[in-house]
């Protein structure tokens, strides 16, 4: 199997940076992993300090892996044991090719401790610091609120399929953690959209690319399929977060 080639060769290479631990989380570890189409998300806990030494051993260690098949969906963002407790910290990331800076979600966080693969070292739950339930709603809802909610202002966007995607099932995610608590797969979250009054006809088509491969299409369906998508989200959206006030 591919992914577990590369996961090994992952693994393999960052033996001479010692890591702590390598973790899985995302689909990967919430069993919902589609090969070729989902991306590897990462965290490696490092040992020391992300000296500029480091940051090139790392950027060479994902050069490296760039010929294996499905390397270009391998993400991996570096903690350290000293900074693991900072969820307002930039951490050093691998993603799209290239090298910068992000935090680790509270949605991060808690898929680690919920169902995070352990690939090397220790466990999420003897470094990570839990999330509180309040902790991980306020962050769905913010992020409903201030990045997707805009972003519908941009039809543009919304023809293409990752927006479509993402849009839709993040939705349906943080509707569940906003109600329950709790974290649910991609595949739960498309199950759940109809109920939630989403087009059916897009949740199939979402649903349809992700576990069968991509179908015919045409401009017109494109962009009705924007049309419909931002016109039930806007709403969707400012009804989910006027509920969280």
């Amino acid at each position: 199997m591919d992914t577990e080639t590369l996961l090994a060769r992952f693994t393999g290479e960052l033996t001479a940076l010692d890591p702590v631990a390598v973790w899985a989380h995302g689909s990967l570890a919430a069993g919902d992993y589609q090969e070729g189409r989902s991306d590897l998300d990462l965290i490696a806990v490092l040992p020391g300090p992300v000296t500029p030494a480091v940051v090139w051993r790392v950027a060479v260690t994902h050069a490296r892996l760039r010929a294996l098949p499905l390397a270009p969906g391998l993400h991996c963002t570096y903690l350290t044991p000293d900074t693991v407790h900072d969820t307002a910290r930039r951490h050093l990331t691998w993603a799209h090719e290239q090298l910068f800076r992000r935090p680790v979600s509270p949605v991060t966080r808690r898929e680690l401790h919920a169902f995070g693969r352990v690939l090397h070292g220790r466990p999420p739950a003897e470094l990570l610091p839990p999330v509180a339930d309040r902790e991980l709603r306020d962050h769905v809802v913010r992020d409903q609120r201030d990045f997707y909610r805009p972003a519908l202002a941009d039809a543009r966007l919304w023809t293409r399929d990752v927006w479509v995607d993402l849009g839709m099932i993040t939705f349906a995610r943080a509707t569940v953690t906003v109600r329950e608590g709790r974290l649910i797969s991609k595949r739960e979250a498309l199950d759940l959209l109809p109920g939630l009054g989403a087009p059916v006809e897009v949740v199939e088509d979402i649903r349809g690319r992700r576990y069968a491969g991509p179908g015919p299409r045409t401009e017109e369906w494109t962009a009705r399929r924007a049309r419909l998508t931002r016109d039930y989200l806007g709403p969707a959206i400012d009804a989910l977060t006027a509920s969280y006030d």
